[in-house]
């Protein structure tokens, strides 16, 4: 563990697990003037509990304002298009000008609701100046989430749309909590296991982060990237990211996304921004790819190629369009690749071409792979490709800095952001990465600004790999806005950091067990990868 916090921190060697979860065997309060998470007002009680889960890997349990008053549930009106705002046919937001809210507060207190506009005022970060994101509209102040629920019900009546929202969700820097974050820091310099990431049996599949676990005999493990979940976006469980699994590229990156890269021995971890080129080579020329491993003219997140609609930028859960690709398929990505119009060269372990089969979609050889064209590029690939001959498929990543990058043997690479600390020092870049949707102020307050679970990985200054979870859209935990993230992330000593998934799929597994709290209603969400820590 970091000795700052060692310093900083009381340390339980006797922890007892009670329901998966990690419970002191006595309370671990603070002691004045120690600092604590910064985190809400100062002066809260904070405990922190460790325990060893095998050399090198030890758990910290920090939880922040435990004896928080509860703070009062809110209706939170959509607002509809109209004159005065920037789009008048756009769909009902979350936020919009002040006109447009103003008129629909007029509206919501001629139909008898207690309604109100609130201006949302964010802070600025690394790439992106912040202010005013707009206005939100909200309907009464409620003790119970019960009395709020009525209320919604009684808008949606009314022809109104609108969902409760616990007011600790707002992200102000006076709530007292309680925050409840997870942290597990692996030494390199103690540590004799094995740092691994896994989609589990194939990509297209989905797998709870406790299954991935259990599978490989984890000692524990956390969430990882971002993937398709909408089949309408490719196919669920593929990572929306680049993705390097020992040593192999399955999933190209979202073009200058960080990367979490580290190697099984969990030695010189760091963060980079990849972009990736491919070709796929015959006897008689060679044709440009567009990716590898995932479904033909989607792409979720965007940031691909300059003829991809509606951007070839980084656009966070939106999913351009190509209708003419050319993407490279492994048998990692599942038992059939992807169905459709098009063409497709199988090729078996060696390269040589073994069919051309249109339309796309089936079975490789054992070892194999293929190419699958759609659109203008499937005479192209046809014309490429000939059947007893060998086609050379190959991929170049790339830094930031235009170095080739190669990934070794036992190196894994997950997908993720924004960056949240750089060389010690806060770097927040929802701008590069795709949170910034301009006429979209609204996607930026619920993802951005407001607090929800969150999963971190970075690098401490020992060169430490730290994992963090961080419970959320409860009451009993209120998450983290990514400000909140990168400072948290700071404050456990990491020089390098960023955000990984997080939402419902903010989940830590420590022995066979869940040990935080999944915020989805069903329970623990399936995930496209994990990360692992193996004895």
């Amino acid at each position: 563990m970091n000795r700052r916090l060692l310093g900083a921190c009381t340390v339980m060697s006797a922890l007892a697990v009670v329901g998966g979860l990690v419970a002191p065997a006595a309370s671990a309060p603070r002691a004045d003037g120690e600092r604590g998470l910064p985190l809400g007002a100062p002066g809260l009680t904070e405990t922190r509990t460790t325990r060893t889960l095998q050399p090198g890997v030890t758990l910290t349990r920090i939880v922040r304002g435990a004896d928080a008053p509860a703070l009062p549930w809110t209706v939170e009106v959509s607002i509809p298009g109209g004159p005065g705002s920037p789009d008048p046919d756009a769909p009902p937001s979350a936020l919009n000008d002040r006109a447009s809210a103003d008129r629909l507060v007029e509206a919501l207190r001629a139909d008898g609701f207690e309604a109100r506009t609130e201006q949302v005022v964010t802070e600025a970060v690394a790439d992106y100046a912040g202010g005013s994101l707009g206005w939100r509209v909200r309907v009464g102040t409620f003790d119970a989430r019960t009395d709020a629920d009525a209320v919604r019900t009684r808008l949606r009546a009314a022809g109104y749309a609108g969902s409760a929202v616990y007011t600790g969700w707002d992200g102000d820097a006076g709530d007292r909590g309680p925050w409840r974050v997870d942290v597990l820091t692996i030494d390199p310099h103690r540590f004799r296991g094995t740092l691994k990431a896994s989609y589990g049996p194939d990509l297209e599949q989905r797998e709870t982060t406790s299954r991935l676990a259990a599978d490989a005999g984890a000692t524990a493990a956390v969430n990882a990237g971002f993937f398709v979940l909408d089949p309408r976006a490719g196919a669920p469980g593929d990572p929306a990211g680049v993705g390097v699994y020992d040593g192999r590229l399955l999933s190209e990156p979202v073009r200058g996304r960080p990367g979490f890269v580290f190697r099984e021995d969990a030695r010189r971890g760091e963060i980079s921004r990849l972009s990736w080129q491919g070709r796929v080579a015959g006897p008689h020329g060679s044709l440009p790819l567009d990716g590898v491993d995932r479904v033909p003219g989607l792409i979720r997140n965007c940031g691909g190629t300059a003829d991809d609609t509606p951007t070839a930028l980084p656009l966070h859960d939106v999913t351009c369009a190509d209708p003419d690709e050319l993407i490279a398929f492994t048998t990692e990505f599942g038992a059939r690749t992807p169905a459709g119009d098009g063409a497709e060269a199988v090729l078996d372990a060696t390269g040589k071409v073994v069919e051309v089969r249109t339309p796309r979609g089936g079975p490789l050889p054992a070892g194999g792979s293929s190419v699958q064209a759609t659109g203008d590029l499937v005479d192209d690939l046809e014309e490429l490709a000939t059947v007893g001959r060998r086609l050379d498929v190959r991929g170049d990543l790339r830094d930031e800095g235009g170095r080739k990058v190669t990934p070794t043997p036992g190196t894994s690479v997950l997908n993720g952001g924004p960056e949240l600390v750089r060389d010690g020092r806060p770097h927040v870049t929802p701008a590069a990465d795709g949170m910034v949707q301009p006429g979209s102020p609204s996607f930026y307050y619920g993802w951005v600004h407001k607090r929800n679970p969150r999963t971190l990985a970075g690098i401490d200054a020992a060169g430490r790999t730290v994992l963090v979870t961080a419970d959320g859209r409860s009451t009993d935990a209120l998450g983290l806005s990514i400000p909140e993230s990168a400072a948290v992330a700071r404050s456990l000593g990491l020089r390098d950091a960023m955000n990984l998934d997080g939402g419902g799929s903010t989940t830590m597994v420590v022995d066979d067990a869940v040990i935080n709290a999944p915020s989805d209603a069903t329970g623990e969400r399936p995930v496209g990868d994990a990360l692992l820590i193996l004895p």
